[in-house]
């Protein structure tokens, strides 16, 4: 325990907010611009660096990526308040006798819920958790709390290897990897790139598939073995309230935002224009951002019965989205600059100096593990390691679905380690961080092992 009080009180004194964390990668970037940069004067090089910058912030393909991750992550969390997920996770919460089925009931679905949409993951494992923890409370039942809690984050520890993953997701678009890799393509790739990896290549494949089937199952084993060998812990917990109160007296044009009928109607509505849309990428297995987000806005307005609910949801998830959106500007003004100025040849040819075939989908598995402790968000992760990790595959022809899940298998893994996309859960759990670090830091171990012998042996 005294080795997650130390990860604790690293992350407390030495790591500020993610936001100062962008601001400060931005300054170390146009430094090393700078450095990179020889031509001109230096009023002209800083200028130069400063256009790129702005070029990148305002890159109108990835601001439209940055609004598909925050509906990714807000559809997810509005359709966790609907009264259908209530009842599912009230249902699931009356099996938990002891420690160790409460433990592997959390675990297991919230990291299924997790590989659907992480968004959606976050907020039923941590509300499930919550309930959990009531259940036991209420009947009198000896738990390990802060294991339970634990449980309910293992999800993040899958989510980028599953359908709301934004690697795998961006790169099924049409066009994104060209957009991604402009002024990287050309004289530097020996291959053309592809128009776009269809994600029964990543997140469907076989083997992506057999990797978090067995996660699931090794985590299952290894919580109830935890529950089994922990003792259990002293807590208090109110009734938590998924706030789904129905208005009783409503009057003229308000009873529209109250109507189910209505709802249920726009809702089809949406479902059919999902199928007229999305049905030939659907049977070729290949979704995208766009695809997914339709899906749950369309479910997300059946499952809440009316409007009211639905935008009182929204409001409720919204504010989860804030300091992660305010960031993705910062993060592609980076990679417009470490793009301009020439840095990623520079990275990507030592990527490549110190890689082969076989380990540089390992490199970059660890290394993209280590940016994330400083990007904690995929998207941005992808915005700057995505061309060097794009470029590097193709010089030592490294199959770009293979490269692709390393980093989103890294980027995943530290999640157990890092701290800020824990937030929800502790505040719905009412734990601390040091509780479930030491029950998490586990759980990437033994994640990252089943990882990198995938990524070995496929």
């Amino acid at each position: 325990m005294g080795f997650t009080k130390i990860i604790e009180n690293f992350f407390r004194k030495f790591l500020p907010s993610p936001f100062t964390i962008a601001v400060l990668l931005t300054v170390l970037a146009l430094f090393l611009g700078f450095m990179f940069t020889s031509d001109g004067s230096v009023a002209h090089r800083i200028g130069t660096l400063l256009s790129y910058w702005e070029n990148g912030i305002w890159n109108n393909g990835l601001l439209v990526f940055a609004y598909q991750m925050m509906l990714i992550l807000v559809l997810g969390h509005v359709l966790v308040l609907s009264k259908p997920m209530e009842r599912v996770i009230l249902w699931i919460t009356q099996w938990g006798k002891n420690t160790s089925t409460a433990a592997v009931l959390v675990a297991t679905s919230t990291m299924m819920v997790s590989f659907f949409n992480w968004g959606l993951g976050l907020i039923f494992g941590a509300i499930l958790a919550r309930k959990m923890g009531e259940y036991a409370q209420a009947h009198q039942i000896p738990v390990n709390y802060p294991l339970i809690g634990a449980s309910g984050y293992v999800g993040l520890m899958v989510w980028h290897g599953g359908i709301s993953g934004s690697a795998p997701l961006k790169v099924a678009e049409a066009g994104h990897i060209q957009e991604l890799m402009k002024g990287v393509k050309g004289t530097y790739l020996n291959t053309p790139l592809p128009d776009f990896i269809a994600t029964s290549q990543t997140i469907l494949s076989s083997w992506n598939l057999g990797l978090f089937t067995l996660v699931l199952v090794t985590i299952g084993l290894l919580v109830y073995l935890l529950g089994k060998k922990t003792a259990s812990s002293s807590f208090y917990l109110k009734t938590y309230s998924f706030n789904t109160k129905e208005k009783n007296k409503v009057s003229g044009a308000e009873r529209l935002d109250y109507s189910k009928g209505l709802a249920i109607f726009f809702g089809l509505l949406l479902f059919a224009a999902f199928l007229v849309q999305y049905i030939v990428p659907l049977r070729q297995l290949n979704i995208t951002p766009n695809m997914l987000n339709f899906f749950m806005l369309a479910s997300a307005i059946v499952l809440h019965g009316n409007f009211k609910r639905f935008l009182e949801a929204v409001q409720a998830a919204i504010g989860d989205t804030a300091g992660i959106l305010i960031q993705f500007p910062l993060y592609f003004g980076i990679m417009g600059i470490i793009t301009g100025s020439g840095m990623i040849y520079t990275i990507s040819d030592f990527s490549v100096s110190i890689s082969n075939a076989t380990t540089l989908p390992i490199f970059t598995f660890f290394s993209a593990g280590l940016v994330n402790i400083f990007v904690p968000s995929g998207g941005g992760q992808w915005a700057i390691q995505g061309p060097l990790v794009l470029k590097s595959a193709l010089e030592l022809g490294v199959p770009l679905p293979k490269a692709i899940m390393a980093l989103a298998y890294g980027d995943q893994i530290t999640n157990m380690l890092q701290p800020f996309w824990a937030l929800p859960l502790l505040g719905i759990t009412k734990l601390k961080a040091k509780e479930i670090l030491p029950y998490t830091l586990i759980f990437m171990v033994v994640g990252g092992l089943i990882f990198l012998l995938g990524l070995l042996i496929f």
